[in-house]
């Protein structure tokens, strides 16, 4: 069964809401803490990885609102999607235009989205007795943002389903993730190849570091990084060191703010690095830039890699 499939059946599974305990609830998210009287009522996500996150347990039914798409959602979630309102698909909504869902939760992807420019402060919501949560991997203080691997990814899966009351469906994801991750593991489609993650950029490539999402998609495929040296998630690197990798495989995000196909269209116009021999052999792999970034998609980017290199379906 494919991930997609398989998610699709867990996100349509029976339901916890009816049963959910009524107990109130608290975790630790950034060095604050989370509180709620009950499982999540009527929460908003910001960004596509949070509205994903929820979706990806089932928890649309408890969901008032859901803003700012990287690309398209993954089609196993896009009936849940449509059963939701879009407070503005391309952006953060206004501060006013989100209070006006009346949430009790509010889910972001980047702390970004907590900014006085964006949707207000956190202790802006405390004062409201509105609560906030914002992914670990994006802790406006560094120092305590975990590192990013499948286990962290998993607890961060496991925090939706504790917030929303539905821990099962989460575990269920979870358990899903690691499945599918032994397949890709074996296979190992991408053994002996090197790989250059291409973010987006012309001037000045911005790539897939050491310490993200692209990083254990390589490493689930059995490849080597041609940016493994270069220390974080997403950095700049430089068409110098691609071009003395001479990489065997480019993957290319495919984002609505840069499209897979803007970047093929440069590497074959540029007159050195369309010598390369990924380029010559039109060796490219194509993700959603949703499915490169720390949450329940990142496990379909690594079989969409996998499937891509000749790995079979996972």
């Amino acid at each position: 069964m494919s991930i997609a499939a398989a998610l699709t059946l867990t996100a349509c599974g029976g339901s916890s809401d009816d049963d959910a305990d009524t107990a109130s609830i608290s975790l630790q998210n950034c060095g604050r803490t989370v509180t709620l009287d009950g499982p999540a009522e009527r929460a908003v996500t910001l960004n596509q990885g949070a509205t994903e996150s929820a979706l990806a347990i089932g928890a649309e039914g408890r969901m008032v609102g859901t803003a700012y798409l990287d690309d398209s959602i993954a089609p196993q979630w896009q009936a849940a999607y449509a059963q939701v309102p879009v407070l503005d698909e391309k952006d953060y909504p206004s501060r006013e235009a989100l209070l006006e869902t009346r949430p009790d939760l509010v889910f972001a992807s980047y702390s970004s989205a907590f900014d006085d420019k964006a949707v207000g402060s956190h202790e802006s919501f405390d004062e409201l007795g509105i609560a906030t949560y914002v992914s670990p991997f994006a802790c406006k203080d560094k120092s305590q943002r975990p590192r990013v691997a499948w286990d962290s990814i998993a607890t961060e899966i496991i925090d939706y389903g504790t917030l929303f009351g539905r821990e099962s469906e989460a575990d269920d994801v979870v358990a899903q993730m690691r499945a599918t991750l032994d397949r890709i593991e074996s296979a190992a489609p991408a053994k002996g190849r090197t790989i250059f993650w291409y973010d987006s950029g012309t001037d000045t490539p911005y790539v897939g570091g050491n310490a993200g999402g692209p990083q254990l998609i390589i490493d689930a495929v059995g490849g080597t990084n041609v940016f493994a040296d270069a220390d974080g998630a997403w950095l700049d690197g430089s068409w110098e060191t691609v071009l003395k990798a001479n990489p065997d495989v480019i993957v290319l995000a495919d984002a609505s703010w840069d499209t897979a196909e803007a970047k093929k269209n440069h590497l074959r116009s540029d007159p050195a690095l369309r010598d390369l021999t990924a380029v010559r052999d039109n060796a490219f792999v194509v993700v959603p830039f949703s499915a490169s970034t720390p949450g329940p998609r990142l496990i379909e980017g690594a079989a969409a890699v996998g499937e891509q290199l000749g790995g079979g379906r996972a």
